[in-house]
């Protein structure tokens, strides 16, 4: 694996003596994940239930290793939201953030998914989780994942940090920043994100987190914690960042993060170690940053207070764990009363009298007495414990919006509040992919449910018509949530035995 000079360069003086323990892990195969959606399902369950070769993750409650063969990925569970494939070592922001039931969540850079649904598993329904991503393509990835998963309450959003902190001064209980980054911890994921890195690339990525997380700083309610995390070793985006946020934010405290064994500290002779490059050639735009704002200086010395602070930060290197490479730090906002942060200038000010708050969009009740009914009729099959005054229609479009709903913000783009039940079309209703994979296991009245080994579940994922006479739902024709080993997958229609495929087409399963 041929690696950028200037990444390995800069990697021998931070590790010293460990670097050649660095260099040899990328002689190595990488290490396969899949969370455990707790959403669906229990660790234990699943456990039982999986055909894999699992080993647990050190870091995670939930996490495991599996082994390449497995596949999961083409597996049925897959497809019925039981688990997400993901990077070990990414598993942790989520799981270090203490996310509770009923909290209000941001995860401001959530694209593809996977802290995403963590964060949503830990809400178990309640609460709200915001959900952005700045990129459209990013963020429909995100919303299928979402999806996938069964999360009822979610704001997925297509926006800007700072168009976002606008219409959410201090409202969120927990914030999860996972930073666009250079990359480097997935060098041995992607060779592609090798190829793209360069020493321009850390500078503009360490730029770009300087100013979201002060819009996360400022959308942290008073008590509120942030975790700000990246899958790079560059200090310039991991040490540097925090030095600057907590200069620039003095309602922000660092705060220790639960050891582990394969845990490292983070370290503020790092920074020095720019400012050395800065001193030398004038070419790091951070450290010269870093300076200006009063963090870096000539009397830095090795008992300077930032070492202790710096250390509460956590890394992941891959030569002390079985994963790639992540950067996390844990913040709290201090309550200071009335006082609030101007994100533009890093000044602490007074609120505004009269400041305008994110208003609430009031539940619509369904349009006219015809949707009413098509929806009412289907909803009498459906056990789910749902609050029915949540539920609301527009424009033959069926909602069940979050208990928490923050879609008020003015002109603020997104693609999906709550759960997408379906449309009513002609008087009749007809539900959506989402809806079947928010229902839990016996949550609707018929049932057609496979088992994993039946080669009939791969062909309904493939979008096949198919013959069920050796089963019986409780209802033999109409709707039926057709599941696998009693989780749903999604719906199909019922006539004389023969099953017509609702399965969403773009979530199709390809035949091998």
């Amino acid at each position: 694996m041929e690696l950028p000079r200037e990444f390995l360069t800069r990697m021998k003086r931070m590790l010293g003596a460990e670097y050649e323990a660095f260099l040899r892990t990328y002689e190595k195969p990488r290490q396969f994940g899949l969370r455990v959606n707790t959403l669906k399902i229990s660790v234990e369950e699943f456990e039982q239930l999986a055909p894999f070769h699992l080993r647990k993750i050190p870091w995670t409650d939930n996490g495991f290793y599996y082994e390449k063969e497995d596949d999961p990925a083409r597996h049925p569970f897959y497809y019925a939201g039981l688990y997400y494939l993901q990077e070990p070592s990414a598993m942790l922001p989520a799981q270090i953030l203490p996310v509770l039931p009923g909290e209000k969540v941001l995860d401001l850079c959530a694209a593809p998914g996977g802290k995403a649904t963590a964060l949503a598993a830990k809400l178990q329904g309640s609460g709200l989780l915001v959900a952005n991503e700045i990129s459209a393509s990013r963020a429909k990835a995100l919303l299928k994942n979402l999806e996938v998963s069964g999360v009822m309450n979610s704001y997925v959003t297509n926006t800007t940090a700072n168009r976002l902190e606008a219409q959410f001064p201090e409202t969120f209980d927990k914030i999860l920043v996972d930073a666009p980054c250079s990359g480097e911890g997935m060098f041995r994921k992607d060779m592609a994100n090798a190829r793209a890195w360069s020493f321009e690339k850390v500078q503009a990525c360490a730029k770009i987190q300087r100013e979201i997380t002060k819009y996360a700083a400022d959308m942290l309610r008073p008590g509120g914690l942030l975790l700000y995390s990246t899958c790079t070793f560059a200090p310039e985006e991991d040490e540097g960042t925090v030095a600057y946020l907590l200069k620039q934010c003095p309602e922000l405290e660092l705060l220790e993060i639960p050891g582990c064994e394969a845990f490292s500290e983070g370290n503020a002779k790092y920074l020095r170690m720019l400012d050395r490059e800065e001193q030398a050639d004038g070419q790091n735009e951070t450290a010269h940053v870093l300076r200006d704002a009063g963090i870096l200086n000539d009397s830095l010395s090795a008992d300077n207070a930032l070492d202790e602070t710096l250390s509460k930060c956590v890394r992941l290197f891959p030569h002390r764990c079985d994963g790639e490479g992540h950067f996390l730090a844990l913040f709290r906002k201090m309550d200071s009363g009335e006082r609030g942060r101007d994100s533009s200038t890093g000044r602490v000010r007074e609120k505004r009298a009269g400041q305008k708050k994110t208003q609430n969009v009031k539940t619509a009740a369904p349009e006219g007495r015809e949707d009413a009914a098509a929806l009412r009729e289907f909803l009498r099959d459906v056990s789910a414990p749902w609050d029915m005054r949540r539920i609301e229609v527009r424009s033959g479009q069926a909602y069940y919006v979050p208990e928490a709903n923050a879609a008020g913000g003015a002109g603020l783009p997104f693609l999906r509040n709550g759960l997408y039940l379906g449309e009513i079309r002609r008087g009749r209703f007809e539900p959506s992919q989402s809806f079947a994979m928010a229902l839990k296991p016996g949550e609707y009245v018929s049932v057609v449910d496979f088992a994993q080994d039946d080669a009939r579940v791969r062909r309904y994922l493939c979008g096949e018509t198919m013959q069920i006479d050796d089963l019986t739902p409780e209802r033999m024709t109409g709707w039926q949530l057709v599941c696998v080993s009693g989780y749903p997958l999604g719906w199909g229609k019922l006539v004389n035995g023969t099953l017509k495929n609702k399965y969403h087409p773009g979530w199709r399963m390809q035949s091998m």
